[in-house]
């Protein structure tokens, strides 16, 4: 979390009032909310209306229950926030190898009427950028809308979104901003049903002012670019015998995946952590334990494949001297661990 996101929280909170109260201070407090409202959609080039919600996943659920279209098309790299909620007659998109949605496929599904299609940006596990512009013209020419998962989109990083989807779903914590906030940006609110309450009268609930005032000051700062990091450690990997995924695809410059040929995912995490480096691997369910990763299945890997990748990923302060310590840690647990399979 920034130093600016919580010097912005702490602000916010010694000024704290109810923004929907009439007095004083809750005018202050609503004029302070508004401002942010505002320094968000700019950050964004967002022209349409910007609601504050918990989260990308309160604001994927809002549009995936609320939103105009009877029928719901989705990738079947998804977040699991959007996977949870696809029941049987949701429209579940094929990717190829690379990770990128099939364009047939959803040409295919929108023949059979209008839709909500959901897509992330960039996939949270592979680093996968999908074809935005390329889908949302699809989509539109079809009299449907799209939400765009952006929680892994930094500020100002594809024009295309703030062009062409109908919602975009954001979370502050993956900008340097505070857990629990974050935004849904909707294009033309007639697309969306109300609840009544706070949020234009579409998301009920206090206000969280101080968190979303950190969300504001964090994407006031820019997000270093990552790319020469993550491309040091693909080529790391890959002259190790490992195999980094969906290499070939457009993907997100602080996000990779790799294999580790032999050796399990929690075998590298446990040894990964003991060198101090924080991994992931698969999905993480409500008791803590891991699961085989959907996205990497639909990927096409194998069993045994999918259960030896883990995931990397660069933060605003990770280094180069840090990612070269990581290759020589993944080195090292090849060697030690790799031995042993038969």
């Amino acid at each position: 979390m920034l130093a600016g996101a919580r010097a912005a929280m702490s602000e916010g909170m010694l000024r704290w009032a109810n923004p929907s109260s009439p007095h004083a201070e809750g005018r202050a407090a609503k004029a302070a909310l508004e401002d942010a409202r505002r320094a968000v959609a700019a950050a964004y080039d967002w022209r349409g209306e910007t609601l504050f919600t918990s989260g990308a996943s309160e604001s994927l659920a809002i549009v995936t229950h609320r939103a105009g279209p009877p029928r719901r098309i989705i990738t079947a790299v998804e977040h699991d926030a959007v996977m949870r909620w696809a029941g049987p007659e949701t429209v579940v998109l094929p990717v190829g190898a690379d990770g990128i949605v099939s364009l047939e496929a959803l040409t295919d599904a929108l023949a059979a009427g209008p839709a909500l299609v959901t897509v992330q940006w960039a996939n949270s596990e592979t680093g996968v950028r999908q074809p935005i512009a390329a889908i949302a013209a699809l989509v539109h020419a079809a009299g449907s809308l799209l939400l765009v998962d952006a929680a892994q989109m930094p500020v100002g990083a594809d024009a295309d979104v703030a062009l062409h989807a109908d919602f975009v779903a954001l979370s502050a914590h993956k900008r340097g901003g505070p857990p629990g906030v974050g935004a849904l940006l909707v294009r033309d609110l007639g697309t969306l049903s109300p609840t009544g309450g706070q949020e234009r009268g579409y998301r009920p609930g206090t206000e969280n002012l101080p968190g979303v005032l950190g969300y504001a000051a964090a994407l006031a700062e820019p997000e270093p670019d990552h790319a020469a990091l993550r491309a040091m450690l693909d080529d790391a990997v890959t002259r190790s015998g490992g195999q980094v995924i969906a290499a070939a695809a457009p993907r997100h410059p602080a996000i990779g995946a790799y294999r580790m040929p032999g050796v399990a995912s929690f075998v590298q995490l446990i040894d990964f952590d003991a060198a101090g480096f924080a991994v992931s691997a698969g999905s993480a369910c409500a008791s803590g334990s891991m699961k085989p990763s959907h996205v990497l299945r639909a990927l096409g890997l194998g069993d045994q494949a999918v259960r030896e990748v883990v995931r990397a990923s660069f933060g605003r302060s990770t280094t180069e001297a840090e990612v070269r310590a990581f290759i020589a840690a993944w080195r090292a647990v090849a060697r030690s661990k790799q031995r042993f399979v038969a």
